[in-house]
């Protein structure tokens, strides 16, 4: 019945099934109570802080109450789709918030029980809470790649003592036997494994991510060094990771232990198939001189600051993703590990500002910037001024405005909430979630998408729908027509909105039914208007 949960259990404890039934059948009906309100309290507005709070003083056990949310979320078929959005996003909020703590109590540990892979496991994670990622999954990965790389470095040297050892023995090898190990690594990686750098898609987030990294057996240069260091150690190299500009590489001694001085280490790098470099090579590399601070030793914790800060400059990237998610997620991880960067905080401020959610929680980022940084007051106080003035709009709202198709002014509304469209300008496939009978945004945005240019210019109808490819946009009536082959549209808001695709057409839920009350029985009509159309 529940397969996900053996974990929690032991072969030698004595369980008393009925009343582990009991306590799952309970936080399953308070998972379900909990994932039904959400809709009603958050349907106008981004899920606030505060609105998981009740999730967080649960009374059932929390392995329980998520997997409750993962039954939602892996109901078969079309139906239940708010359920499916919102149990998703409790879900995300839950694992996330778990792994913060584990991350927490990683950085409190000493450096040396400091695992690089475990620091870039929980990155990973963190940006995918949703992925089934675990540590030992991706250790147990790593560990056959060794085993690989054992096998082969038995045909060169039977006697070699990396072949005797066990994980967590030390093992001092002297530098030959070091680099019999490098060698025999380079082969399984780079030549049977067929591992390589990404050159031709560099910037795709999957790169940072070590468990895709081992699935499509690319990455960028940070991600591949943790994988090679990580290997590299197990057989007894003391590879070190060096924070070079541009291009991370690793360090490996070629002299005494410890030395301070750059020419006594052979550079690494892992993108370049392990190639081997001198601290020449290395400004080749980049294209430039660098000073020899930059040839150093790198701690775990400025290891992942540096794939934290990859993933920062990505979220920035991204313009297809409206949420900002990867924004929002790396910039919670860069916090937790150094929670009063003044700049990193004030971008968090300046995001969730902008994105128009989570005022309150602006207010107290800004209060902790001001007492960190008091130059900050005049950035600081103008955020301040427009939160504020936020929050009391918000106060002031009244109930959902109500759109009837009988009202004289809405008589040009062709088309209803739910109609899968395609644009006929753009191509792009989309579904109906709002509309207005005429252009309701500005001066600017009217002059800025060019609508004057239309036949009918803003003085048409004009419709909010939900895009395939993730975006949101406000379509003239003249640019949509019916789509004849209707299919379901991949939006990550699609549950706020609806709550069925029925294969022709999309359900509005309660709370979107509620605004549109006319708009079901139309669309209804539409589609087997269209349908008859269609067999003639």
């Amino acid at each position: 019945r529940w397969p996900s949960l053996l974990k929690y259990y032991s072969h030698t404890d004595g369980v008393s099934w009925l009343e582990e039934y009991k306590a799952r059948h309970s936080a399953g009906l308070e998972a379900q109570r909990i994932v039904a309100s959400f809709s009603k309290r958050f349907f106008s507005e981004h899920v606030p802080c505060d609105g998981f709070s009740d999730i967080e003083t649960l009374g059932c056990p929390s392995h329980f109450f998520e997997d409750e949310l993962m039954c939602i979320l892996n109901m078969e078929g079309r139906k239940g789709l708010t359920l499916k959005y919102y149990a998703k996003k409790i879900l995300y909020f839950l694992r996330q918030q778990n792994i913060l703590k584990n991350l927490k109590e990683y950085l409190q540990r000493p450096t040396d029980r400091q695992s690089f892979l475990e620091g870039a496991v929980l990155i990973d994670q963190y940006c995918n809470p949703l992925s089934d990622i675990c540590f030992k999954s991706v250790q147990a990965q790593v560990d056959d790649i060794t085993e690989k790389v054992r096998k082969v470095l038995r045909t060169k040297n039977p006697r070699h003592p990396s072949l005797a050892s066990k994980a967590g023995d030390v093992v001092v090898l002297e530098v030959e036997l070091q680099r019999q190990v490098l060698d025999a690594m380079n082969c399984v990686l780079y030549e049977q494994l067929k591992y390589k750098g990404n050159e031709l898609d560099y910037y795709n987030s999957l790169n940072s991510y070590i468990h895709q990294v081992l699935i499509r057996r690319t990455g960028i240069p940070i991600s591949l060094s943790v994988l090679y260091l990580t290997i590299a150690r197990q057989l007894g190299v003391k590879l070190e990771p060096v924070n070079f500009p541009s291009h991370f590489l690793l360090r490996w001694c070629q002299g005494k232990e410890g030395s301070t001085d750059i020419f006594d280490y052979t550079y690494i790098d892992a993108f370049g198939k392990g190639k081997q470099l001198t601290v020449k090579e290395c400004e080749y590399l980049i294209g430039h001189h660098v000073t020899e601070e930059f040839y150093g030793v790198v701690t775990s914790k400025e290891v992942l600051q540096r794939m934290v800060g990859n993933l920062l400059n990505l979220g920035k990237r991204e313009s297809t993703d409206q949420s900002y998610q990867l924004l929002r997620d790396s910039l919670d991880l860069y916090l937790a590990m150094y929670p009063d960067n003044v700049q990193h905080l004030m971008l968090q401020a300046r995001l969730y500002f902008q994105l128009g959610i989570w005022p309150e929680k602006v207010l107290d980022i800004l209060q902790h910037i001001q007492a960190l940084d008091p130059s900050q007051h005049g950035a600081v106080g103008y955020l301040v001024q427009h939160t504020l003035e936020h929050i009391e709009r918000r106060k002031e709202e009244v109930g959902p405005e109500v759109k009837h198709r009988s009202d004289e002014k809405h008589k040009e509304v062709c088309f209803s909430i739910g109609l899968v469209m395609k644009h006929k300008r753009y191509g792009y496939n989309c579904v109906i979630y709002g509309w207005d009978p005429a252009c309701m945004m500005g001066h600017e945005w009217i002059r800025n998408m060019n609508v004057h240019s239309l036949p009918h210019g803003p003085h048409q109808p004009f419709y909010n729908v939900l895009v395939e490819d993730g975006s949101c946009r406000y379509a003239a009536q003249e640019n949509l027509e019916y789509n004849s082959e209707p299919r379901e549209i991949p939006h990550p808001d699609i549950g706020r909105y609806f709550s069925e695709f029925t294969g022709v057409h999309y359900l509005a839920n309660t709370e979107l039914e509620i605004r549109y009350p006319e708009d079901l029985e139309l669309t209804r009509a539409t589609v087997q208007k269209i349908y008859a159309s269609g067999k003639e």
